[in-house]
């Protein structure tokens, strides 16, 4: 679960006692052989996301970020995809190219936590639009305007391990009515799902 701080207009998951789960979380991970390393797999995963996110807000020649991200005692994006610095705007001469991204975060950090902890998907065309949102870090310090997530539900276990998640720099339509985006980001999850339940059968 979270814990919304409105001093700050953050949802907090900063300790074990908050997140119920947590430790489950962290031995069914353990079980499929996840945790705090890149998986290639999970990586070309992130690089189809962006480029069907890119697709459904009609982007042309850019795509946003993308990630498989497993949340434990901070974020872990085991997945990423991060636009590469030419498909930045040219006339932005102060921001020559899109901002680094860490595979690491902080639990209060973005919006998955609150995905995690709420176990529905999130849409977000412009974080800034919704008040209790637009006070998260990523905002001031990574420029985030836009997301959508949808939680990582172990059918074994009902526990949830993390999210696929979306997210740009610009505030983005994700798709020509509300309701594309969040069915596009709940089918990814299914997908990355599948490929999980795959890697379990097979290890068992």
């Amino acid at each position: 679960m979270t814990t919304f701080d409105y001093h700050t207009a953050r949802h907090l998951m900063t300790d074990g006692e908050q997140d119920q789960e947590l430790a489950r979380r962290k031995q069914r991970l353990h079980e499929l052989g996840l945790g705090d390393h890149p998986d290639p797999e999970f990586d070309a995963f992130a690089a189809r996301l962006a480029e069907g996110a890119a697709g459904l807000a009609q982007l042309g020649g850019g795509t946003p970020y993308a990630m498989v991200n497993l949340i434990t005692d901070h974020q872990y994006f085991t997945g990423l995809y991060a636009p590469p610095a030419e498909w930045a705007d040219p006339s932005a001469a102060e921001q020559p190219g899109k901002p680094e991204v860490s595979r690491i975060m902080e639990r209060d950090h973005g919006y998955c936590p609150h995905v995690v902890g709420r176990r529905t998907a999130l849409v977000l065309p412009d974080v800034c639009a919704y008040p209790r949102f637009a006070g998260n870090p990523v905002v001031d310090q990574i420029g985030i305007r836009t997301y959508m997530g949808a939680p990582l539900i172990d059918p074994v276990t009902d526990v949830t391990l993390g999210t696929v998640c979306v997210v740009d720099t610009e505030p983005r339509p994700w798709g020509r009515q509300a309701q594309e985006g969040l069915e596009f980001i709940k089918t990814q999850a299914r997908s990355l799902m599948d490929i999980l339940k795959e890697r379990d059968r097979a290890a068992s």
